[in-house]
């Protein structure tokens, strides 16, 4: 009776150990794709909500940081990750609710929590959570960057501006600089540059490292997705 009691817990720990095996080698890359969906995130769920709801997504943060708290002994490396998720979510609710018709201090709104992150990775505190901050805010820099260099910001505020017009003129506008010359070979080279310096993340070895990599990696294929989405919702 004793070993028919003992069969069933053998079997389930023998069932687990190769899952658990799996989950912890491939830990890097699960924070890897993690850090690339979390960037796509206020791109494609945040920036709706904030037009409409500006109040609601900023009141979001203090929620990614609780949740963050609670899972600081079960799940520290995820806790840390929620956390620096959280500083760009702020960051976004600040501009995109208030200030997205000036173009300008787009960057230095988004680069609030800056100071925050450089200061967890001098001390060491929370290096997965800094290091994705700083990956999403590497990725924004480069699209603002291109949207200067093809002469795109006109057309940012024009579009913000006016809410309430068709923006499809506009866009056809916007897609007509991104599809010259000028404009394919600076996508090419900035999304080169990005992973570039992905791939000098990922030979770090190191989780922070990863999850930095998978910020900037998410960049690319966000900024992809968003320009296929305008590509084909107009032709």
């Amino acid at each position: 009776m004793r070993n028919q009691s003992l069969l069933p817990q053998i079997t389930t720990i023998t069932l687990r150990l190769p899952l658990l095996w799996w989950w912890q080698r491939h830990l890097k890359w699960r924070i890897l794709l993690t850090g690339g969906l979390l960037v796509s995130i206020p791109v494609f769920f945040q920036a709706p909500l904030v037009r409409i709801l500006p109040w609601v997504s900023l009141l979001l943060t203090p929620l990614w940081g609780i949740v963050s708290f609670r899972w600081r002994k079960s799940h520290p490396l995820w806790s840390d990750l929620l956390w620096g998720f959280s500083l760009t979510w702020f960051c976004g609710s600040i501009y995109w609710g208030w200030f997205r018709y000036y173009p300008a201090i787009h960057l230095p709104l988004e680069g609030i929590a800056l100071p925050i992150a450089i200061w967890g990775i001098l001390r060491r505190w929370n290096l997965t959570g800094n290091y994705f901050y700083l990956g999403s805010l590497l990725g924004t820099t480069a699209t603002d960057l291109y949207f200067y260099i093809t002469g795109l910001i006109p057309y940012w505020r024009v579009l913000m501006v006016n809410d309430s017009n068709p923006a499809a003129p506009i866009l056809h506008h916007c897609l007509a600089r991104v599809q010259t010359p000028w404009g394919i070979s600076w996508a090419i080279v900035l999304a080169n540059l990005l992973l570039a310096v992905s791939v000098w993340g990922l030979a770090k070895r190191e989780t922070h490292y990863f999850v930095f990599s998978g910020a900037t990696i998410g960049t690319i294929f966000t900024d992809a997705l968003f320009l296929l989405g305008i590509y084909f919702k107009l032709t």
